[in-house]
C-alpha cells in the first residue's frame, strides 16, 4: 500500500500549469515539522516534500492555498531518476507526493491555525490541567457529542504533528 497523509505549510505560492492537451498541473512545496524535538538543540526538525496535484486539486490548491498557509493533503508517493547530461555514470533519484485530497487546516482568514497571528507561528501552550466538562447552556441547540474517548494531552511534545 502507497498512501501519505500530510499536514504543512507551502513553503512558497502554488505553480499552476497547463498540459499542451489543457489538464491543469500544480506544484507547490510543503514544510512538515517532525513529531520530536531535538533533545540536543530544543529545536523541532522539519521535512520538506515536493508535491503535485492535477485537474481539479490542481486548481483548487492555486486557487486557495498560498505561501505560509497550513494545507491538509493525501496521496501517493512516487519515485523517479534520471541519468545527468553532463556525467552518464551519475544517476539522480527525486521523490515526489501525488495528491489525491486536500482540505483546509485552521480558522478562516487566519493563515491555518488560531495560534498564528502576524504571519509568525506561535507553538500551542501546554495545557496544565483540563477544566471539568459543564453543561452547555439550556439555549444552545448544538450536540457537541461524547469527548469521553479521547485522551487530554499535557504537554506540547505529545502533540502528534
Amino acid at each position: 500500500m502507497n498512501k501519505v497523509i500530510l499536514v504543512g505549510r507551502l513553503t512558497a505560492d502554488p505553480e499552476l500549469r497547463q498540459t499542451q492537451s489543457g489538464i491543469s498541473s500544480c506544484r507547490f512545496r510543503i514544510a512538515v515539522d517532525r513529531r520530536f524535538v531535538d533533545k540536543s538543540t530544543g529545536e523541532r526538525q522539519t521535512d520538506f516534500f515536493n508535491c503535485v496535484a492535477w485537474r481539479q486539486q490542481a486548481e483548487f490548491v492555486s486557487r486557495y492555498f498560498s505561501k505560509g498557509k497550513l494545507i491538509a493533503l493525501d496521496g501517493s508517493i512516487r519515485n523517479s531518476n534520471y541519468q545527468d547530461k553532463k556525467y552518464p555514470d551519475v544517476t539522480h533519484y527525486s521523490m515526489e507526493i501525488f495528491v489525491d485530497n486536500v482540505e483546509f487546516v485552521g480558522g478562516k482568514g487566519d493563515g491555518g491555525s488560531p495560534q498564528q497571528q502576524n504571519n509568525t507561528y506561535q507553538a500551542p501552550r501546554p495545557q496544565q490541567a483540563a477544566a471539568p466538562q459543564q453543561p452547555a447552556p439550556a439555549n444552545d441547540n448544538m450536540s457537541y457529542g461524547n469527548f469521553g474517548e479521547y485522551e487530554e494531552l499535557l504537554n506540547e511534545d505529545d502533540m502528534p504533528f
